[in-house]
């Protein structure tokens, strides 16, 4: 039985990931890590939890080896509007933090799943149906911490053996955990305003389109990568995942099909708009498609309908 380490455990992806890992290898064989004081209920009360800095190498060592970890989910990382007011911590987060897991999994023969993004991509980068590989330059933080993960991973995989894996997720649509300051969390809040006031003003302007992905696929993206056949695995850090490029829009038509009246305005932010104007429209994601079967479960009005019944059930219950 795998014994699993999740960085980042409070995180958008972490929070969710954690659960879905514990239903598939029991609650104490997954093991959650973060700096956050007030842990969910649902990582910290229902297995074991960790209180520790990605950045402290010896502490990270310390859980990997009471634990006799062999696989480990480094999802620790600064997004990517917070990362441009934060750049120092964003590059001692994702790259140091980053290294110091690819040497304790170089020391302790552990896997590592790196999550990159759609932010490893530049302007010069092909924008529609872009390449699995391709020019990847960067003009944030954010981006620059991402491309630096892939190929730091690349080298401890090829220098070193090391088990490194990892996907460039798109945009990621959650209807449990709240925004944390990522330029695609436009897309999880137009949900939130639909049911609270049936409108909502975009940061974003209209035919600004980017690549999304409902969380439980983008669940299912990390596990299923880890658990492929390693000898299929032509590419490693990190392969293209996306389930469809949507624009502010197109997620408002989704919703008036549900909320006929919703209302849809906008008032582009500057730093959100650059950032975005600067990624990806689509993703060409055929490697990860042929490599390990990747095969997305959600379409918009698929996520649609699911986001609206749940964030409507957190209003009724007055949990947000």
């Amino acid at each position: 039985m795998k014994k699993i380490l999740v960085l980042g455990a409070c995180g958008q992806i972490g929070s969710e990931l954690v659960v879905e890992l514990r239903k598939r290898y029991g609650n104490n064989n997954v093991i959650a890590s973060d700096l956050c004081e007030d842990a969910d209920e649902k990582i910290a009360g229902e297995g074991p939890f960790y209180k520790a800095d990605v950045t402290d190498v010896q502490r990270i060592a310390e859980i990997v080896r009471e634990n006799k970890i062999d696989t480990i989910y480094n999802l620790a990382a600064i997004l990517s509007a917070v990362a441009e007011q934060k750049p120092h911590a964003a590059w001692n987060v994702g790259i140091n933090g980053l290294y110091n897991v690819l040497e304790i999994a170089r020391e302790q023969n552990c896997s590592v799943f790196f999550p990159s993004s759609i932010g490893a991509f530049g302007p010069t980068t092909p924008p529609d149906s872009t390449p699995q590989d391709t020019i990847q330059r960067p003009q944030t933080m954010y981006g620059v911490t991402k491309v630096t993960g892939e190929l730091l991973s690349d080298y401890y995989h090829k220098r070193f053996g090391v088990d490194t894996r990892g996907v460039r997720f798109p945009g990621i649509i959650s209807n449990v955990t709240l925004p944390g300051g990522g330029t695609t969390d436009y897309a999880v809040e137009i949900y939130y305003e639909a049911v609270k006031s049936n409108a909502y003003t975009s940061p974003l302007k209209k035919g600004t389109f980017l690549d999304m992905m409902y969380m439980p696929d983008a669940i299912k993206a990390a596990i299923e990568l880890m658990e492929a056949d390693s000898s299929k695995l032509k590419h490693r850090n990190c392969f293209n995942v996306t389930a469809m490029s949507i624009d502010p829009e197109a997620i408002a038509s989704s919703i008036r099909k549900f909320s006929p009246d919703f209302e849809l305005n906008y008032d582009p932010e500057e730093v959100k708009q650059e950032i975005a104007d600067s990624w990806p429209n689509s993703l060409d994601d055929s490697a990860a498609r042929e490599e390990w079967g990747w095969k997305p479960d959600f379409k918009l009005d698929d996520m649609t309908e699911d986001m609206l019944k749940a964030v409507k059930k957190k209003y009724e219950k007055n949990l947000i």
